[in-house]
């Protein structure tokens, strides 16, 4: 993916139940974003750094936490 920081950020709509947890880390990590009482969480993407952020948190929010542990462990495995 090519990215030119020159160009206009890239706007995400969420629609997922998970999108207040989700608001909560874009914000710790410092990622503009908004979410207003039943609405749609909206992400402003500004850098590749960024989209890659926004990849993991929605990742983490969204894949169940057995198949999150279990990929972690292959990691591991891996690199031992």
């Amino acid at each position: 993916m090519n990215f030119d920081p020159t160009s206009a950020p890239i706007q995400l709509t969420i629609h997922t139940g998970h999108r207040w947890q989700i608001y909560r880390r874009l914000c710790e990590l410092g990622i503009s974003c908004t979410c207003a009482a039943y609405q749609p969480l909206t992400v402003q993407i500004n850098s590749p750094i960024a989209f890659i952020q926004f990849w993991s948190v929605m990742r983490q929010a969204t894949i169940p936490r057995q198949i999150l542990a279990e990929t972690l462990e292959r990691c591991w495995k891996y690199h031992s």
